[in-house]
């Protein structure tokens, strides 16, 4: 694994950091990028990420920097593509890369919910594609999710988990291409319920949010929801919902009290209002102490390992 050459496609928000991720393990990585400007600051935005997690930047020679797509990938052994959310955008770098890569290269999409099986029709041979589903910001968050399509091989699932674990991600393996996949039908499974509490007037978003923070979400970077179901016993989950899962919301669809505040314009921090108001200190403030304890946590395990 140690000399696999990667090919990483597109230098945005979460390609420039993926590119990161193996650069800094000493592999060899190509970034491409259509768009010039974003290939272009992109050596400066990794440069850093080098310097934010006191990196040795001698890993900065590692990479190279491709506006052909076809040299990016000519001698790739894994291409991680990583733009638009978009599965026509997907769809058309993967009808690239299987013209121009190696054919026994992985190709790999990052994608949050879109299906694996979407973005790699296109492709001749599909057991070579997979979904990596990395977190924002994937530098500073571990966790991938591995995704195994109907037509993925285990040989293409074991190769990339054992790439992701030696450059120090924490891998888990999805074994069926569902929307969403793991981490993002909890995540939306619990806004959704967070959504229908505001919208019924049992309480404001301040509330919702300070009883997830303050509360359960407080012990949940340690111990997992069945963890925590297994360690105060079955028997008492199974009483709490025999009371609740009845009760829980099942609005069809997006819940109109969402839809609304989109069509007005409440869109969020960026706009002075979505489920609560805003001032832009405010919402600086927040992007602070997240991106402090995401880094402060990037660096205690850098520290461990």
């Amino acid at each position: 694994m140690s000399n696999s050459r990667i090919a990483v496609i597109g230098a945005g928000l979460m390609g420039h950091g993926i590119a990161y991720i193996f650069a800094s393990a000493g592999y060899k990585v190509a970034l491409h990028d259509a768009h010039a400007p974003t290939l272009e600051s992109a050596p400066r935005r990794i440069e850093s990420l080098f310097e934010l997690l006191g990196t040795d930047k001698a890993g900065l020679a590692n990479l190279e920097y491709h506006a052909d797509i076809a040299t990016a990938v000519a001698n790739a052994d894994f291409v991680f593509e990583a733009v638009a959310e978009k599965p026509e955008v997907k769809q058309a770098v993967f009808a690239k890369l299987d013209e121009c890569a190696p054919v026994n290269a992985i190709l790999a999409t990052n994608t949050s919910a879109i299906p694996i099986r979407e973005v790699g029709k296109v492709v001749k041979k599909q057991q070579r594609v997979i979904g990596t589903h990395y977190w924002n910001p994937p530098h500073l968050i571990p966790l991938v999710e591995v995704v195994q399509a109907e037509f993925t091989s285990q040989d293409t699932v074991d190769r990339t988990m054992a790439l992701l674990t030696g450059v120090g991600m924490s891998p888990v393996h999805v074994k069926k291409d569902i929307p969403g996949f793991i981490g993002n039908r909890l995540q939306h499974a619990l806004k959704r319920e967070c959504i229908a509490l505001v919208a019924n007037g049992v309480c404001d978003a301040e509330t919702v949010d300070k009883v997830v923070k303050e509360g359960f979400g407080a012990r949940l970077a340690v111990i997992g929801p069945l963890e925590q179901s297994d360690m105060v016993g079955l028997g008492l989950t199974l009483d709490i919902h025999k009371v609740l899962i009845a009760d829980l919301d099942r609005t069809p669809g997006p819940d109109p009290f969402l839809v609304e505040k989109v069509a007005k314009g409440e869109t969020g921090m960026a706009v002075g209002q979505g489920f609560r108001k805003w001032t832009p200190e405010q919402a600086a403030e927040v992007r602070t102490r997240l991106n402090k304890f995401l880094v402060d946590a990037a660096r205690n395990k850098a520290k461990r390992s």
